[in-house]
Formats: structure tokens, C-alpha cells, sequence
């Protein structure tokens, strides 16, 4: 989903934000692009959820405005929330209470909300009311003006708590029985504090959203059968030299590793089928979980990585029967323990902001093992490799850190169906 939006901030513009829209909706668990959580209740009325967001506010990122020069940036952060939710034929009504629990504002929001559903043929409309109580935490640092950031013409300031309140309408269209185009519009009116502060321009904030997304709800599921296979793979990778990106190497343009300050990864990546034979054809989606341990070599203390991805495999070539081979390519988010030396070490270089959460790839190139050997008890163990690589989208979206660079790590493994 893109969106357009008028920043608050004085001399700052338009903002644009690219929002990966990443949507799964289990019987506990969910993920709502900058939100995840577990359902503590469920009921055909009202919900209850526990999850974590990040707070897709702060500073301009790149070509910040003379207002805020010389200004402590203010990042986004990481909210613990709770959630109520009450449906009824006339509407829903929800609350939502969230508090920083990253460290950046310690701020504290209640949002109470409305929206209406309608829906006619492939069209849906959803207009929607939603009151924000801030803290004075939250507006303090988000639109604060600190005693040693003031200046003859940015005096200091502290706004307190005070309500935004945002109307919007989002609707959508089907084009298909998957493929669906999302659209909407919004404002929102800032409080008379923060409106106050010296360096915020304006006070109502319209924006517009556009999208698309493809929708896997309404296909058989394989992730709860008792007959689907889990696979279990096991991966170790060395970095790559510095501009050989992901292009070069999945064209083999590029398949160098580093020899100055090498480091490398190690894992273990679980995944259960989610679709086989998508729409007839011979392709599988997987979604899968992984957890990689980077050996930085000294260079800086190392760390853990979760990638949460879903990954589609083509298998129809033509030497099929022979030899079962696999191309995969994985799409999903990956959240690192510390930001990978190769990442912070190329960013710092560049004068550029590092980022733990990123947009993760996992392309893949593989074959059956028991087609090689010619053993049919290894027929779903596979051998191959592939590319570990996080990236921030080109520094166009928030909740990926507005981070332009990333890393890539080239890959052996093995994987086994069980």
C-alpha cells in the first residue's frame, strides 16, 4: 500500500510511505502490516487482542527541513497494545490502549473508535471515526521542542497531552477472486497543543491511500492438515563483497564473498504448506520461520535474526520427472537481535540509517537429493543455495526504518520434508 499524506512538521511536505502490506488472519496469531498479535478472545461478538506495533511517526528521514536543523531526531517506536472490539449489525465500536515499550517516547495513547461496514457486488466501502487521547510523553517528544534545541525562531516547547481525531473512508474493489484493489482517504485534526508547537505548520492532515493485495483466504488451506509435511532446513552463508547486491547475484553477474572483514550466518528455517498446486499450476506457497545466528567475526557482538516469510516454489520444468528441481522466492519481514555488521558498517559509511526490522528475500535454487542419488527415501530432501537478503525498500517505508541499504549473504543447505 502506498500512501500520501501532509506531514505536521513546518517545511517538511508531502509524506510517502510504502507499506508492505503483509495480512494473516489465524485462529490465534494474526499480522496486520505493523501489528502482530494473539487473540486472547474470540467470540462471534467481542474480541480482545494483545499485540505489538510500531508507531509510524517521527521526524522526516531524508532531506530533513530547516525547521528541525539542529534537532534531536525523533524515531519511531515500538508499542505494547490492547484492543476491544464490539460488532453489530450497526457498526463496530473499538479501544485500543498502547504504550511505548522501545524506549523512544515511554508515551502512552487510548483510541477509541467506529466504523461501519457496507458492501454491494465486489464493492466495499468502510467509513470510519476514530478519537486518539495522547499523554503528555507522547506529545512531548514527538512534538516537543527541547531548552537545548531552542532557537530565537524555535522556542522551546512542551505541548502536553491533549485528542487527535481522524475520519477516514477505505473501501475496496474485487477484481478477481483473489486479486483485490484497496483505496482510501483520510484527516486528521491535531490538538490546539500540538497545533501550538513551533515546529508543526498545520493542523488538519489529509491523506490518500491506494493499493492491491492478493488474497490466499478463500483457497484450500494445506497449513492444519495432519498430512502436511513440515519442512526443516539447515543453511550456513558467508557475506557478500560490497555492490554485489541481489540483482547481480540471482543473474550470477556476482557470487564473490568478502574477504575484508568477512562474516557469516548460520540457521535453521521451519515452514509448513500453505497452497499446493496454486490455481492448477506447479506451484507451492510455504510460510515459514527462521532463526539465524551471525558470526560478525569480532567486528561487533553477534546476534540472532527472525525471519517470518512466505515463500512461493516452481517445480513444472521440463526435466521434472528426472530430477525434481525448485525455484523459491520468499517475501515477509525479518527482525534482527542488532543490526548486522555488514548492514551498519555500509550504512555508517554512507552516512545512512541502519534498521534491526527489514523487508527479508529468500530466493532459492534446489533439487531432490533422492532424484540425484537415486534413492526415493530422500525424494523430499533437497540440496541447493541461496540468498539471505534484508533491504528497507529503497528508503520508502516507515515501518521498515526508511533504511535504503541492506545485506546479502550467499547460502548452502539442505531441506527435508518430515
Amino acid at each position: 500500500v502506498t500512501s500520501f499524506e501532509l506531514s505536521p512538521y513546518r517545511e517538511a511536505g508531502t509524506r510517502y510511505d510504502l507499506l508492505p502490506l503483509y495480512l494473516y488472519e489465524g485462529e490465534r496469531l494474526f499480522l496486520h502490516a505493523n501489528r502482530v498479535g494473539v487473540k486472547l478472545l474470540n467470540g462471534n461478538q467481542p474480541r480482545l487482542d494483545l499485540f505489538v506495533e510500531r508507531r509510524l511517526e517521527g521526524f522526516p528521514t531524508t532531506r530533513p527541513p530547516a525547521s528541525l536543523a539542529g534537532m534531536v531526531p525523533r524515531n519511531s517506536g515500538m508499542d505494547l497494545g490492547l484492543a476491544y472490539r464490539y460488532r453489530q449489525p450497526w457498526g463496530t465500536l473499538q479501544a485500543e490502549l498502547l504504550h511505548d515499550v522501545g524506549n523512544t517516547s515511554q508515551g502512552t495513547e487510548l483510541r477509541l473508535g467506529y466504523t461501519r461496514e457496507w458492501r454491494s457486488g465486489p464493492w466495499m466501502l468502510r467509513p470510519s471515526l476514530t478519537v486518539a487521547v495522547r499523554d503528555a510523553k507522547l506529545n512531548n517528544y514527538y512534538y516537543g521542542v527541547r531548552a537545548g534545541e531552542a532557537t530565537p525562531d524555535r522556542p522551546a516547547y512542551a505541548p502536553g497531552a491533549g485528542i487527535n481525531t481522524t475520519a477516514g473512508l477505505y473501501g475496496s474493489y474485487d477484481m478477481s477472486q483473489h486479486w483485490r484493489l484497496l483505496a482510501g482517504v483520510s484527516a486528521t485534526v491535531l490538538s490546539n497543543q500540538i497545533k501550538s508547537s513551533p515546529i508543526v505548520q498545520r493542523r488538519v492532515l489529509p491523506g490518500i491511500y491506494v493499493g492491491a493485495a492478493y488474497d490466499f483466504g478463500s483457497l484450500e488451506r494445506e497449513w492444519g492438515k495432519e498430512s502436511s509435511p513440515t519442512y526443516v532446513k539447515l543453511l550456513y552463508g558467508k557475506a557478500t563483497e560490497d555492490g554485489c547486491h541481489l540483482a547481480k547475484i540471482i543473474t550470477a553477474r556476482c557470487l564473490s564473498t568478502a574477504t575484508v572483514n568477512p562474516t557469516s550466518i548460520a540457521g535453521v528455517q521451519v515452514g509448513r504448506p500453505f497452497i499446493q498446486n496454486l490455481n492448477g499450476w506447479p506451484v507451492d506457497v510455504v510460510g515459514y520461520m527462521g532463526l539465524m545466528y551471525h558470526d560478525d567475526r569480532g567486528l561487533q557482538a553477534n546476534g540472532l535474526q527472525l525471519d517470518l516469510f512466505m515463500k512461493a516454489f516452481y517445480s513444472g520444468f521440463p526435466w521434472r520427472d528426472r530430477v525434481k528441481t525448485r525455484l523459491g522466492l520468499g517475501m515477509g519481514v525479518s527482525l534482527a537481535q542488532r543490526v548486522p555488521y555488514i548492514e551498519a558498517s555500509s550504512q555508517a559509511a554512507n552516512g545512512e540509517l541502519a534498521s534491526r526490522l527489514l523487508q527479508y528475500l529468500d530466493p532459492t535454487l534446489d533439487v531432490s537429493l533422492g532424484d540425484v542419488l537415486g534413492s526415493r527415501a530422500l525424494k523430499e530432501t533437497y540440496v541447493g543455495f541461496g540468498v539471505s537478503h534484508r533491504s528497507g525498500i529503497f528508503r520508502a517505508s516507515r515501518l521498515l526504518g526508511n533504511v535504503n541499504g541492506g545485506s546479502n549473504y550467499i547460502y548452502t543447505y539442505v531441506e527435508s520434508a518430515f
